[in-house]
């Protein structure tokens, strides 16, 4: 680093996002992307808007807002687009957290929090998964801070169910709770309907895992109209024009062919099932996923060892160097042909070749 730096920034620890390796082409199993190209429609509209990028692009997302409104069920003033969910997972921290309202989340859960809380000055505590990396619900009963909940939980891919998200939103009154939705879409159940409910409810949703619009950048958080109305202040002093035409355009492609949308998704769950299965008929122990991925360790092999021998063998998974889960991997559900690859792998490597 250099001297200039502020020393408030010093010791930050950078979110490491997943590799994105050049260097020679992988069955790519790590960054939980979906395999399967943006639908055919989403990519006709994002040319269109092509043409129109020496213009700024609309900062209130106004086409895609009401797309999204109808596709939802909730009002217009009930959303928010950002730059992928981490934007308005940021703009979060930095509306609803302070010294009186400190962030709380789980010890194992998405990288980002703890990067946002320490970049945004943002005291932190986090909450121990159960023995079995799983968030129990009476331990976020009333902590007074504000709450996030990645749902289903990443890396593990375990869920909490509506009810259970209910009980921690209704009895945590004086303070915001986020509920990451990133993976819902592949098995878990939304707290969606509860914005209705509760005014200390947001939920957030990405474009990038079930959309295929993960090079798009598009997230969305919704919540009551106040809450919104905040999220919109910290926007509009940071960065008003955050998602640009195409991806906008993209996304109303994306919410509109819900056909193909639902195609893939159904794939996925399928695909997850088989991988589940047969990691399990090899001696793999993997944790029941709502996700597009599933969170495996094996008795006889080491999570780093078998992150490092997949790689040589051109599979990339994802391995986490942290005390509770290092000897898991995290497997993105890819194609039929791309989970076959890596399960030949797996055996390769259990047999020594």
């Amino acid at each position: 680093m250099s001297k200039y730096l502020a020393k408030r920034l010093a010791a930050l620890e950078a979110y490491v996002p997943g590799e994105q390796p050049q260097d020679k082409k992988y069955v790519k199993l790590n960054t939980n992307e979906s395999p399967f190209p943006p639908s055919p429609f989403a990519t006709r509209l994002a040319r269109q808007a092509a043409a129109g990028l020496n213009l700024y692009c609309d900062p209130e997302c106004r086409t895609l807002t009401e797309v999204a409104a109808d596709a939802f069920g909730v009002k217009a003033e009930q959303l928010i687009f950002t730059n992928g969910s981490d934007e308005v997972l940021d703009f979060a921290f930095l509306a609803f957290c302070d010294e009186t309202a400190p962030a709380v989340f789980p010890d194992i859960t998405y990288g980002f929090y703890p990067v946002f809380a320490a970049k945004d000055g943002v005291p932190f505590r986090e909450i121990p998964l159960t023995s079995d990396l799983r968030v129990r619900v009476e331990d976020y009963l009333g902590v007074k801070g504000t709450i996030f909940l990645a749902n289903p939980n990443a890396p593990t891919g375990v869920a909490l169910g509506r009810a259970e998200i209910e009980r921690i939103v209704a009895a945590n009154p004086h303070n915001v709770v986020v509920v990451d939705e990133a993976y819902v879409d592949f098995g878990g159940e939304s707290a969606l309907p509860l914005i209705e409910k509760y005014d200390n409810l947001l939920v957030t949703r990405t474009f990038s895992k079930s959309c295929s619009l993960a090079g798009g950048r598009l997230g969305i958080g919704f919540a009551s109209p106040a809450l919104i109305a905040d999220l919109k202040r910290v926007k509009y002093s940071t960065n008003p024009y955050n998602v640009n035409s195409m991806t906008a355009a993209a996304g109303v492609g994306a919410l509109l062919d819900k056909e193909y949308f639902e195609s893939n998704v159904a794939t996925i769950r399928k695909n997850r099932e088989f991988l589940t299965d047969a990691l399990t008929a090899l001696g793999f122990d993997a944790l029941p996923s709502s996700a597009n991925f599933v969170f495996a360790k094996c008795s006889d092999i080491s999570g780093e060892m078998l992150y490092k021998k997949l790689k040589e063998k051109g599979v990339l998974v994802r391995y986490f160097d942290k005390a509770r889960i290092r000897e898991y991997v995290r497997i993105t559900v890819g194609t039929a042909a791309e989970l076959e690859a890596l399960l030949a792998a797996i055996r390769a490597i259990k047999e020594g070749k």
